[in-house]
């Protein structure tokens, strides 16, 4: 009898280096068990360094991929990255809503680790008020989160007024991602906040210092992805993604690879010890 394999499809741009957009995403659904399949929104002439030049795919053709791989491998599950342009976002909220998808990442590429814009400017409403709401779960980082609230974020109580804005705009679960807040009790700490509109949780897990940081939004989005393709309830996925991306700067903080911001280790997992969840704490606040 044959089995069926988790899949899940990244619409999102092409990162040259490797380390970042589809490259990541494609690295990422491999080290966690399931199939990638993606749809390319836009070539990126990148490396470690930055972003050299982008040549944006056209909206028809991101369609045409869209429908290609939902017409034959039909995954559950999507996640968004780069999506560049106003057009871009229309047709995947568009195809989101045609096919009914049970799960949607949007992870809201806006700015490379370089300071590159990866959105255009006039795409930001789009994205809040066309994609957003299709959205089962939002992944902003602090700058993303800053960009589509208006907030300034550096303390717990601002990470919890940026969650429940985005929360508000479509009733997706927010995890805000990446904190380095001004709290002593998390000092040392990324800190990650989630709020699905009943319940708020803090994600926190050592810091590790490295200047290999590049794609790692990308790889904690795709790992999200992953472990709701495989069935885990959303807080459960989180705590999994948060694991897997602190195990692979772990992996990583000791390689150079490019003169710039390197990758996380995506496959040096497989030369480290086990995923280890106990490494990511949990706590539940109040509103």
């Amino acid at each position: 009898m044959s089995r069926t394999c988790p899949a899940v499809l990244t619409i999102a741009g092409s990162d040259s280096g490797g380390g970042a957009g589809i490259q990541a995403d494609l690295h990422t659904f491999a080290a966690c068990g399931v199939w990638g399949a993606s749809a390319i929104t836009a070539l990126t002439a990148q490396n470690t360094l930055g972003v050299l030049a982008t040549h944006t795919v056209p909206a028809p053709f991101v369609r045409a991929q869209i429908d290609a791989v939902m017409q034959d491998i039909h995954p559950t599950v999507w996640k968004t990255g780069m999506l560049a342009t106003t057009d871009i976002i229309e047709t995947v909220a568009h195809a989101a809503a045609e096919y009914a998808i049970p799960h949607l990442v949007l992870d809201p590429v806006m700015v490379a680790t370089s300071g590159d814009a990866l959105l255009e400017e006039d795409a930001h409403h789009a994205l809040i008020h066309r994609l957003l709401p299709r959205a089962t779960v939002i992944t902003p980082n602090r700058a993303e989160a800053e960009a589509l609230t208006g907030l300034l974020i550096t303390s717990l109580d601002e990470m919890r007024a940026a969650a429940r804005i985005l929360h508000g705009i479509g009733g997706a679960a927010v995890i805000l991602t990446g904190g380095h807040i001004e709290d002593p009790e998390w000092r040392g700490h990324a800190v990650d906040l989630f709020f699905d509109g009943t319940d708020m949780y803090l994600l926190a897990a050592e810091r590790i210092t490295t200047t290999n940081t590049h794609g790692t939004g990308c790889t904690f989005s795709a790992a999200l992805a992953a472990s709701l393709a495989q069935g885990l309830p959303l807080l459960t996925a989180a705590q999994h993604a948060k694991t897997f991306i602190t195990h692979a700067l772990r992996a990583a903080a000791d390689y150079q690879l490019g003169r710039g911001h390197g990758p996380a280790g995506h496959f040096l997992l497989a030369q480290s010890a086990p995923l280890d969840p106990s490494l990511v704490r949990v706590v539940r606040l109040g509103w």
